[in-house]
């Protein structure tokens, strides 16, 4: 388990919410911070002045679950606070000063994969977001608005936006408010570089003009302002206004010492090869076929309930299982009901429900690529590597398939248009595009295949596979290959495989997760941040920080 003898749980609903005040208004919703300073996640710190932990962004994520599945009618999200002259303070700093460098690490990656999931649904399922900043807002604070499509800043002469954890804690801003600054706001980087260094921020006409708010409105107009461009934000969108929304019931799941089993995903842990074997399941009946079928089955339709406890699953192991470090997948079951499931989603593609289902699978397997994990996967007879769940394969480091020619069934795969584009990667690439490196001969080779099944020797002729291996060596093969793995060093194997999987080409998630990331680890690691004398593990205390002055 982790630094915590507690696991992380990340299941929650709106009835054990500490922080949130989640509200709605037909077609606008209000997700509005409230932050309960003794609810923390963990003893130690209090959450002052909205500051945050994980556990105020596990409700966040939630909170923008439900919205997305369980109320279709909204089209604006409004973010803003419900304390006095305070919009968020950002990551607790005490929390930072007091949490293993493994804990920092994983609370920025989720606080990224929210940020990052609000532009999504922006992006892709109509759904707009107004950060309505009425108080200060600092740092991670700052952050949550820098996701939202507008930002709106109360013009009450105290009430400013900063990044100041450069001056303050001689850290960066971790959840990728650089990258943000100067990628989507497109801030001038000598103002960005006055801006990230200048403790008490930036205020009024200035904020604007320097492109790091859209508007300020003055206090007496401020809530009839936002509610204005909220509902002008919802003329954009496509979401429908008389849908009937699908209940996010419980995700269950049964725990052990040696792992845990959901409905369609199953994880097995060897502690002593430092190993998980994932199994993740094709539909155990035939899948509805039309929208009344759909609906009828709600949250426990395959895509959408395998999406949520696949989810579930790797927010899990990688929060509470650190020392896991690779991670085996496998599929099984019935590959046409997979594919059928597949035809269901495109067929049904302009409904909101399939929308975001398919959003949900997209963001599920980008929490994927942006593991700090060995990514293996094993392609045997009864396996169902086919479509949406070939995306589990080629998403992963290596994979290794059984040609067994003699066998009933010998392992097969298979494509199908979801694989060209549907589930795209943080740098915008589907993971085929990814893996030829966007040429078009090698992808044109492979869509064709569309409507047929892929045996072994074809799919590592194809080059969808790493190698395939027959029954004599496939043992040896597989233990030898995990067994050298284990042997390497789990930091390099970090900086290897995000170095690999996110090749060529860039943009502002991978910027936030490749480059920002990986700094703000080193500086997180580094005395100037976090020594005895390190200015995060000072602060408050009233005692100046002591840098070691070197330039590395």
């Amino acid at each position: 388990m982790s630094e915590a003898a507690t696991p992380v749980d990340f299941r929650t609903d709106p009835s054990q919410y500490k922080h949130w005040d989640l509200s709605f208004d037909g077609q606008v919703a209000t997700l509005a911070m409230d932050v309960n300073e003794d609810a923390g996640l963990r003893p130690g710190y209090k959450l002052k002045l909205n500051s945050y932990d994980l556990g105020v962004d596990i409700e966040l994520h939630d909170a923008l679950q439900r919205i997305r599945f369980e109320h279709p009618e909204v089209r604006t999200v409004v973010l803003t606070s419900k304390k006095d002259r305070i919009f968020c303070s950002g990551a607790n700093i005490f929390m930072l000063g007091l949490s293993s460098h493994a804990w920092k690490v994983n609370f920025c990656k989720f606080t990224n994969e929210t940020r990052n999931g609000i532009e999504d649904s922006s992006r892709h399922n109509g759904l707009k977001f107004i950060a309505a900043v009425n108080g200060a807002c600092a740092g991670g604070g700052y952050e949550v608005a820098l996701a939202c499509d507008e930002i709106l800043l109360i013009d009450d002469r105290s009430s400013a936006v900063s990044l100041p954890e450069v001056p303050l804690l001689g850290v960066l801003p971790g959840t990728g408010g650089l990258t943000r600054v100067t990628d989507k706001r497109k801030v001038r980087h000598d103002r960005a570089d006055i801006f990230c260094t200048l403790v008490e921020g930036v205020r009024g006409e200035r904020a604007k003009d320097w492109r790091l708010v859209d508007d300020i409105i003055k206090p007496a107009q401020f809530e009839e302002g936002v509610k204005k461009r909220a509902a002008e934000l919802a003329e954009q969108s496509n979401r429908p206004a008389d849908a009937k929304g699908v209940q996010l019931t419980r995700v269950e799941r049964e725990e052990s010492e040696n792992g845990v089993k959901y409905k369609y995903v199953e994880i097995t842990i060897d502690r002593e090869q430092r190993s998980a074997t994932w199994v993740v399941k094709a539909p155990d009946a035939d899948v509805p076929t039309d929208i009344a079928g759909i609906e009828s089955q709600g949250a426990a339709w395959w895509p959408l309930q395998m999406a949520r406890e696949l989810d579930d699953a790797i927010l899990h192991m990688r929060t509470n299982e650190l020392d896991i470090g690779t991670w085996v997948f496998k599929t099984e079951g019935d590959a046409s009901r997979v594919l059928a499931a597949d035809e269901t989603l495109q067929k049904l593609s302009d409904n909101w429900l399939v929308r975001e289902t398919v959003g949900m699978l997209r963001r599920t397997l980008a929490r994927l690529d942006v593991s700090s994990r060995s990514l293996f996967a094993l392609i045997e007879p009864g396996s169902c590597f086919v479509g949406t769940l070939l995306e589990l394969a080629l998403a992963c480091d290596r994979t290794y398939m059984l040609d067994d020619p003699e066998t009933d069934k010998p392992a097969q795969i298979a494509v199908n248009e979801l694989n060209f584009g549907a589930y795209p990667m943080v740098n915008a690439l589907s993971r085929i595009e990814r893996r030829f490196y966007e040429e078009a001969p090698a992808i044109d080779a492979v869509r064709a295949k569309i409507g047929s099944t892929i045996g072994a020797e074809e799919a590592e002729s194809l080059g969808l596979v790493t190698y395939s291996l027959d029954d004599i060596d496939w043992d040896d093969e597989v233990r030898i290959a995990l067994e050298e793995r284990r042997a390497l060093s789990p930091d390099s194997l970090t900086g290897l495989e995000a170095n690999l999987r996110f090749g060529v080409k860039e943009t502002m998630e991978t910027r936030v997760f490749g480059r920002l990331s990986a700094w703000q680890n080193w500086i997180f690691y580094r005395p100037n941040a976090s020594g005895d004398k390190g200015a995060l593990r000072l602060y408050g205390k009233g005692e100046k920080a002591s840098f070691d002055w070197d330039r590395v």
